[in-house]
């Protein structure tokens, strides 16, 4: 229970400081790219990498960190830092293996056209 509050607690974290960024972008008309996406991805990933380190290395794999942090903080900011640090597992353990372009390609590949089923059933039903 500890954990998931936890992670809760970082999770709305997360998604206040995503709805910062893009009324940030918005505000300065930088809305015709998604840069908003972009820099929170980008970010995101960085900071995992940081918070990777620092728990993993400095704090001992506190489990209550990791969770606040990574799973909560990170999570509801951008789960695509999530998305990358499982790549850099995979290639750190595998190296370039089928099992990590299976998981690289296919988490976007798969995402996007769960997405557009997802619109297309919806379209249908509610139409």
């Amino acid at each position: 229970m500890k954990l998931l509050l936890l992670a809760s607690a970082g999770g709305a974290i997360g998604a206040g400081l995503r709805f910062l960024v893009n009324q940030s972008f918005a505000e300065r008309g930088l809305i015709a790219f998604p840069w908003p996406t972009l820099a929170v991805n980008v970010g995101g990933g960085f900071l995992m990498g940081v918070v990777f380190v620092v728990v993993h290395e400095r704090l001992g794999g506190s489990p209550e960190w990791r969770t606040f942090l990574a799973t909560g903080i990170l999570g509801g900011l951008t789960t695509f830092s999530a998305y990358s640090l499982d790549m850099m597992n995979m290639l750190t353990i595998d190296g370039m293996s089928l099992r990590f372009l299976a998981y690289t390609l296919g988490s976007v590949v798969f995402a996007f056209a769960a997405l557009a089923c997802g619109m297309w059933l919806a379209r249908a039903v509610i139409a």
